[in-house]
């Protein structure tokens, strides 16, 4: 297993590119099954979840070629409905097969999902959605089996105790593009990601209106086509360098970027003192070199809202930054089993319920760290970036199902940055736990 070894107190400088976004390929990928013809996915991040989706997809019958690095080829001409556990068990994200499979063969076998472990997400409203559709729904042994012989258009409500649903969402979509009939998603999700998904269907033939609001409407087609299509970056990676520039108090350009998908994020790092500046459609530079960074009260919430997918980030750039703030989750409230681990770099944080009470202090020390999940991977990296002597960060397999390259990358803007196989670690710190 790798571990991550950072030595701190280096500025970031330099150039650096974002790549595909994870969350769209993901959706996008299954939305293949819903064709018999060729779909070209470009801009694919080289990622550990877009693998398994796509020995996932081959499981099922798909044709899947890696014609590069960054370029995917699918072919699902014969699809089976069965989505095995242990394959699905390791990623979350797959239980957005059900919506496809649903769609295209009137049937699903999904395992229940897995993916990072923050707390409980339930999948209720998926089964909700697809019930509404028409469809009978039975858990067998971990497995949702799917009956879609009667599926319909229809009106659905998708909203829910943390907001709207992203994959439930996705699924809804996918499995009404070919329901007969008309389909109305009111609270749908409105994420960039969804958009990027709702625009391949329709160049694949689909028919569907208010792209990018919370009411979608859905004209079922008997077919679909194939499609090339070229993902969106990755907005949260994008704003994972932001973070990375104004904890180093660094200068950083970042290239592949769309700043219309983080609009919460930047009015916050404006709040806090931090100047973005605008380059060009897809670049802009993150300057924090003379920064005052100030506290800040955040709330995640569900888009256009600041994104729970950054919050862990942005609670390491507080935990150096003098004054009080405080991070309320309203998406996953289990959301903080980084906190400890940043607690043992000196950060002085205190959970109550939902939020983080942060008192921002001047420095951290390097300790052998724990991740726990894929956003605190990058948040225990970020913190190292800055603290004094060594930081470890163990477990970081987290890091490789959503970041492409981090570490390499990191490198490149001058971080003093190594992965290295956990049996080269020091003696003295190998046996912590």
């Amino acid at each position: 297993m790798d571990v991550v070894r950072i030595q701190g107190g280096r500025t970031l400088r330099g150039t650096i590119a974002v790549s595909g976004a994870k969350n769209s390929c993901l959706p996008i990928f299954a939305a293949t099954l819903l064709t018999e013809e060729t779909c070209i996915i470009e801009n694919v991040p080289d990622l550990s979840d877009v693998r398994f989706m796509g020995d996932i997809l081959t499981q099922l019958g798909a044709q899947v070629e890696r014609v590069d690095l960054h370029t995917w080829k699918i072919t699902a001409r014969k699809v089976g409905h069965f989505a095995p556990h242990a394959l699905v068990s390791k990623m979350r994200a797959s239980v957005v097969l059900l919506g496809p499979l649903t769609g295209r063969l009137r049937k699903a076998v999904v395992s229940q999902p897995g993916g990072c472990n923050f707390g409980p997400r339930p999948i209720d409203l998926h089964i909700k959605g697809l019930k509404s559709l028409g469809c009978t729904i039975k858990m067998k042994k971990g497995y949702l089996h799917v009956d879609g012989s009667k599926l319909r258009g229809a009106e659905l409500f998708l909203g829910g105790r943390q907001g709207s649903t992203v994959t439930g969402t996705a699924n809804m979509i996918m499995a009404a593009v070919l329901a007969p009939g008309i389909t109305r998603l009111d609270s749908a999700a409105c994420e960039p990601e969804l958009e990027d998904l709702c625009r391949m269907l329709v160049a694949m033939g689909a028919r569907i209106d208010g792209i990018g609001t919370h009411m979608l409407i859905i004209e079922g087609v008997d077919r679909l086509r194939g499609v090339r299509h070229r993902v969106i970056p990755d907005r949260i990676e994008a704003g994972t360098w932001v973070l990375a520039a104004a904890i180093t108090r660094g200068d950083v350009t970042i290239t592949g970027i769309n700043p219309q998908h983080l609009g919460a994020f930047f009015d916050k790092l404006d709040e806090a003192g931090l100047t973005v500046t605008t380059e060009g459609p897809d670049k802009l530079r993150v300057n924090a070199t003379n920064a005052k960074v100030r506290p800040v009260d955040i709330i995640t919430l569900p888009h256009p809202g600041y994104p729970t997918d950054l919050q862990a980030q942005m609670c390491a750039l507080l935990a150096v930054t003098p004054g009080l703030s405080i991070i309320t989750e309203r998406i996953y409230p289990n959301r903080y089993m980084y906190v400890s681990e940043l607690q043992r770099m000196g950060a002085d944080i205190a959970i109550e319920g939902p939020s983080a009470i942060i008192k921002g202090r001047n420095r951290l020390s390097g300790a052998m760290v724990m991740a726990s999940d894929l956003r605190a991977s990058a948040a225990l990296i970020l913190a190292g970036l800055v603290a004094t002597d060594e930081t470890w960060v163990r477990r970081v397999y987290h890091l490789d199902r959503g970041y492409e390259k981090f570490d390499e990358k990191l490198r490149g803007l001058g971080a003093a940055i190594e992965r290295l196989d956990e049996k080269d670690m020091p003696p003295e710190l190998a046996g912590e736990e």
